[in-house]
């Protein structure tokens, strides 16, 4: 037998990291596993473009057919295939398909299983109870909105915030729910965070800080509304779960591959190689030292991290002898009621400067310092300026520097 790459995750790492592979002169038999039936897709207009109202609704965010991924990778394409084990002895992946049980042999083999998103304890077949993760999600998520649902969103981070303003642009009621005293304070810290919940404010979305909630109000196996901790129940025909989510590595308990201890994550080293011969791993799965922010341990569930890291994995995988370190300054950005938010480098700083917070001028920047570094960056409506930002970072600028771009040097 010849050999063998596999992918097990038709996520957009995974997907990058099949066309890194052939790209980078692979021959053999290429595999990709995906546990959800539908094809390789992109998940950001999921909570996006997708919620907004119209008359049509919009064609599922794949990224090529099934004829296109065969022409371009010559690939055997395993939909509707879970993961269940992994056997390094023997260099084999176990699966559960339509057809039952079965082995995949590997020579090379690219973890890239995702995250679930958590769910509420309780709710488990209420209808009208969701989270906002997958391709089935968001088409029960907008069917809800299509019929005028008034909507409570259960956490004001990214996601749930961008349902929220989804909803808003149908002119529909919403109430987003944050035990927090102030949302995205782990993400972006205080002031950013105080900046976006002003995003909320200013839409008309009801935001409520540092409450909690106690379960669901049903009729009839049905959501009716939210109760709190303090006994006040919240009206809601859908209810949108935006909480976070987990590593999907269940199934390689007792693999060999070390798992942290908090999330259950991938541990890597800086190349993404997990320590088993020929194996790697790639996107929201992996915890890795980046040598930018003095190897920190990094997890990120960004796209655009997602996607360097499917093509490094592969090409690391092919050729450990040339394996390079992940080395991208991180990045997201998240689009609320009309205005874009925009990160890069990391949250953790000894301190975060406000350089500007007139929002109404659409000028809201936070700069981010470690020690005398610059490494990070808040931008609300500057999407001219964040990746001058991003060059910054990358370059190890100085806090000093920093300051001086941004005008207050």
């Amino acid at each position: 037998m010849g050999d063998a790459f596999v992918v097990v995750g038709a996520s957009l790492a995974g997907l990058r990291a099949a066309q890194a592979a052939r790209r980078a002169g692979f021959e053999g038999t290429l595999t990709l596993v995906g546990a959800e039936p539908h094809l390789p897709y992109d998940r950001p207009p999921l909570s996006k473009a997708f919620l907004e109202g119209g008359d049509e609704v919009p064609e599922d965010p794949v990224f090529k057919s099934e004829a296109e991924l065969a022409d371009e990778l010559d690939l055997d394409l395993r939909l509707g295939t879970r993961a269940t084990g992994l056997d390094p002895e023997r260099s084999e992946l176990l699966v559960q398909g339509p057809d039952g049980e079965s082995r995949i042999p590997y020579t090379y083999l690219v973890i890239a299983t995702g995250a679930a998103a958590r769910t509420l304890p309780g709710t488990d077949g209420v209808a009208g109870v969701h989270t906002l993760r997958t391709l089935d999600d968001a088409h029960a998520v907008r069917a809800a909105l299509d019929a005028g649902a008034r909507t409570v969103v259960v956490g004001a981070g990214f996601i749930g915030s961008e349902v929220a303003s989804g909803a808003r642009k149908r002119g529909l009621p919403v109430t987003v729910l944050e035990a927090l005293p102030v949302p995205l304070t782990r993400s972006v810290g205080p002031d950013a965070g105080r900046a976006c919940s002003e995003l909320h404010h200013r839409n008309g979305t009801d935001l409520r800080c540092g409450v909690k909630v106690a379960g669901i109000e049903q009729d009839g196996g049905k959501v009716t509304g939210v109760r709190l901790e303090d006994g006040e129940q919240i009206p809601a025909d859908l209810v949108v779960v935006g909480t976070g989510v987990k590593p999907c590595t269940e199934w390689l308990e007792g693999s060999g591959i070390t798992l942290h201890e908090r999330d259950g994550g991938i541990v890597c080293d800086a190349t993404l190689a997990t320590g088993l011969p020929g194996v790697y791993a790639a996107g929201d799965v992996v915890h890795a030292p980046h040598p930018l922010f003095d190897d920190d341990v990094l997890r990120l569930e960004h796209w655009t991290n997602a996607q360097e890291q499917g093509t490094l994995a592969a090409k690391n995988a092919l050729d450990p002898e040339s394996a390079k370190p992940v080395s991208g300054v991180p990045y997201f950005w998240s689009d609320w009621y009309g205005s874009r938010i925009q990160f890069v480098g990391v949250p953790a700083a000894d301190e975060i400067r406000v350089v500007s917070e007139e929002l109404d001028d659409d000028r809201f920047l936070a700069l981010y310092r470690r020690g005398d570094r610059f490494t990070g960056c808040l931008c609300i409506d500057r999407p001219s300026q964040v990746m001058k930002y991003r060059k910054l970072i990358n370059k190890r600028a100085t806090w000093q520097e920093a300051l001086e771009f941004a005008g207050v040097g």
